[in-house]
């Protein structure tokens, strides 16, 4: 069964590089340009790991991450945090998510950082 990567970011240009790339390593991606209903996209989509922008309108990613740690199962999916914030690492660690990545990032590195957090 392939793995699935739920991707939450405005911007669609990104969206589609990850999607892109992603599929090429044959997992199922999902992608969206909001997170408010995070949990209903979990339940529908069952990721395997959530990749979530940070400055994503409407709720916010931090918010966003917030809402799954009140859910038992999907705070048990790995979320990886992404955005162009200079304070992402201290963000990461302060919110619980599993990991980061600081855009722009290298093709090589946003692979590795998936395939390391993928359950």
């Amino acid at each position: 069964m392939e793995k699935c990567v739920l991707i939450y970011d405005d911007d669609i240009e990104i969206l589609i590089v990850c999607k892109a790339i992603l599929e090429m390593d044959q997992y199922r991606v999902e992608t969206s340009t909001y997170c408010e209903n995070i949990l209903q996209d979990i339940q529908t989509h069952k990721p395997d790991l959530i990749l979530m922008d940070l400055w994503i309108p409407a709720i916010g990613g931090e918010r966003a991450i917030n809402l799954m740690h009140t859910d038992l199962s999907a705070s048990l999916i790995p979320v990886i945090l992404f955005s162009a914030n200079d304070e992402i690492e201290k963000i990461s660690e302060r919110i619980n998510a599993n990991g980061f990545l600081k855009k722009p990032f290298d093709i090589f590195m946003f692979r590795k950082t998936i395939k390391d957090h993928i359950l």
